[in-house]
């Protein structure tokens, strides 16, 4: 088995379009795992592999694989860079330990940009960025540097300076050493150094100035030999930057073009060198599942078995496969592990190492690893333990729908395959929520937008031959209240036999998260085996709100006196009477209907500014600020989900179809009065 210290498990995450699947190619091709590029959009792109993913050039699943680079081991997971499948990063992240943040040289940070950037710090995850397609018309690195700095608020440093802009792109020269890398043969295989260009030669020795005086506050050898004149050797800058970077104060920039085959190898060099093994992360905690307390899992293989299923899959032929992170311990083949989550123990009959959609079998996977569990029933987030072992790993965060359609299947024998298909995309996908509407009996899928729910209805078509009626798309309000109210509420019922009966009293309250229970009770008034049904009462009530029938969110629920009946009461009653409790006093409570709003952002020919900022605000959307590029521009806003359906054919519309625009889902707001008296009218669900 490879050494802790030569493991490297990153993710690669961008926005849509800025080459994350092309550099994950070209890190393949030159690493030996294959032997022919493929590109995106067209067959052969390995690492997107769904029919759907070639038809329509996005990366719609992550994918995984393993390659080596030296004597490093390279885990790497390329993941979608659509808001949609935003889920795919959010799971991947959880698991890795590093990341390449690609960056396009001509439109830099973007809205998904943004919203990777808040999935690795939150994660805490050590990052490089490459910034691609430095051959594209408008390529600026200096300009995305800035912006890396400025709206990100990343410590970003340059490592490379270009050679040549746009079509003159050449290739880069490195600031560390001061050489000029060129790449030839007819994949850019054989990287040349070469003597910087001596027109170039001032320019870069400034650029190398201003980074090692950026990095010598992180080095005070560094600082020393600066102030003696004294030159710097690269072994000191590789540690000093690497003890930065590890430390998540220091983000290295790299430079180059995947499709042009430029600056790729230059890349991998950047991931052996800066981006931590197991053993350098920060020590992962877990719960203990007996004593609910937290304890570390340190990265050993000697420890007792730890690992995370992070994502699963079926497939046709091996059934379920489940991503699985080793954090501790070894996995051989034939090994009784236990599902933290069921207590219940399984055998490891077979696991694997993905390459894309195709797998390698393995006898044995250590910590640090990612392997692939096949044909063992778990669920999303479960933690495997050594028998004698009961620890939890801590959840992932999900975020909630934002749209809701109904589907209808079309013919009768359709109904079964829509059934089994839905019920599959829901187990594979936390963030695709399926529901039977409790009055119409319509099926619903919820999910982060209209493309995610459109490629899961046309997977239902391909994969289960399941055709269906698809209703107009809906937004997923939610219901808050906005104002504190008590209550006080008896539940009494005689049936003959045994009664019910159940008495609450509490209050309930805005607060900024989904929902908070507090047990204020004292002095046995309600028993304590009484209080978790309690509490199950009042999440039973804010599952449909009284206005609209969406979930109640922003809720604290107080529980601070009551009574029970030593012969009547029961968790059935204390349940019963805190549903009716909440109900009550809901309206008091001046309830409010929010909805989801969308960062859209448009980019456009310099024209059309004028007409698409018109249209936003006709859309209740508030501008919050453009930037022109060359010919181009680029507005960003805020506009209620509800206003946005349809844009795509707006926006070609308005400018003759030479506008691109992305949208992900930001917060939810309150709705105006005038469309909450709409929707109450309506009464929309």
């Amino acid at each position: 088995m490879i050494s802790l210290e030569k493991i490297r498990n990153i993710g690669i995450s961008a926005h849509i379009d800025a080459g994350k699947t092309t550099l994950s190619e070209r890190i393949l091709f030159y690493t030996g795992r294959i032997h022919k590029i493929g590109e995106v959009g067209v067959e052969g792109a390995t690492m997107d592999y769904m029919q759907l993913e070639i038809e329509k050039g996005i990366t719609i699943t992550s994918a995984a694989t393993t390659c080596t680079w030296h004597d490093t081991q390279i885990n790497l997971i390329d993941t979608p860079g659509h808001v949609d499948f935003t889920i795919e990063v959010e799971r991947a992240l959880r698991v890795l330990d590093g990341a390449i943040m690609v960056l396009c040289g001509v439109a830099g940070v973007q809205s998904q940009s943004i919203t990777v950037d808040r999935q690795m710090k939150r994660y805490r995850i050590p990052r490089i960025a490459f910034i691609n397609k430095l051959d594209r018309v408008g390529a600026d690195p200096f300009r995305v540097v800035q912006a890396l700095r400025d709206k990100l608020g990343l410590n970003a440093l340059l490592l490379q300076y270009p050679i040549g802009r746009e079509q003159e792109f050449a290739g880069v020269i490195d600031l560390i050493e001061m050489t000029a890398n060129y790449y030839e043969g007819e994949h850019g295989e054989n990287r040349v150094v070469k003597p910087i260009p001596e027109n170039l030669f001032a320019q870069t020795q400034e650029a190398r100035e201003k980074m090692l005086d950026r990095l010598s506050l992180f080095s005070e050898a560094m600082t020393e030999k600066l102030l003696n004149g004294e030159e710097v050797a690269k072994e000191l800058i590789w540690s000093t930057i690497r003890s930065a970077t590890l430390s998540l104060e220091l983000t290295p920039v790299l430079l180059g073009s995947a499709f042009k085959n430029k600056g790729v190898q230059n890349v991998l060099d950047a991931v052996t060198l800066y981006l931590p093994s197991p053993t350098d992360r920060e020590v992962v905690k877990a719960f203990d599942v007996k004593t609910n307390e937290k304890v570390d899992v340190p990265a050993d293989i000697n420890a007792p078995l730890v690992a995370l299923a992070f994502k699963i899959t079926d497939d046709e032929q091996a059934g379920q496969l489940t991503y699985t992170r080793i954090y501790a311990g070894t996995l051989k083949k034939g090994d009784r592990i236990r599902n933290s989550r069921t207590n219940k123990a399984v055998t490891v009959g077979r696991f694997v190492r993905m390459h894309a959609d195709k797998r390698e079998n393995i006898e044995i996977a250590a910590a640090g690893e990612i392997v692939a569990l096949v044909g063992i029933d778990c669920a999303s987030g479960d933690t495997f333990c050594s028998n004698g072992t009961s620890l939890s790993m801590e959840a992932m965060f999900v975020p909630e729908p934002v749209v809701t359609l109904s589907v209808t299947p079309k013919h009768k024998e359709d109904a079964d395959r829509m059934t089994k298909a839905l019920t599959r995309f829901e187990r594979e996908d936390p963030t695709f929520h399926l529901t039977v509407d409790p009055e119409s009996k319509q099926t619903l899928i919820s999910g982060m937008g209209e493309l995610h729910l459109e490629i899961y209805i046309e997977r239902m078509k391909r994969e289960y031959n399941a055709e269906v009626y698809v209703g107009a798309p809906a937004v997923a309000y939610r219901e808050t209240i906005s104002k504190a109210v008590t209550f006080d509420y008896t539940w009494k019922r005689q049936t003959g036999g045994a009664g019910q009966y159940a008495h609450v009293m509490g209050r309930i309250e805005p607060c900024g998260e989904t929902f908070v229970f507090e047990n204020k009770v004292v002095g046995g008034v309600i028993p304590k085996e009484f209080i978790p049904a309690c509490e199950k009462g009042f999440r039973d009530a804010i599952n449909s709100g009284l206005l609209i029938g969406y979930p109640v969110t922003g809720v604290k629920v107080i529980l601070q006196n009551g009574s029970y009946h030593r012969e009547d009461s029961s968790e059935l009653a204390f349940r019963t009477a805190a549903r009716y409790a909440f109900e009550e006093v809901y309206k008091k409570a001046h309830p409010i209907i929010l909805e989801p709003i969308m960062l859209v952002e448009v980019e456009m020919p310099n024209e059309y500014v004028g007409r698409i900022q018109g249209d936003l605000s006709s859309r209740r959307g508030l501008v919050l600020g453009s930037e022109t590029m060359g010919d181009y521009s680029v507005i960003r806003a805020e506009v209620p989900l509800r206003e946005m359906f349809g844009y795509s054919m707006a926006v070609r519309s308005l400018t003759s179809g030479q506008a691109n625009f992305s949208m992900e889902f930001a917060e939810y707001q309150p709705v105006p009065p005038s469309v909450q008296e709409q929707l109450v009218a309506r009464g929309v669900r």
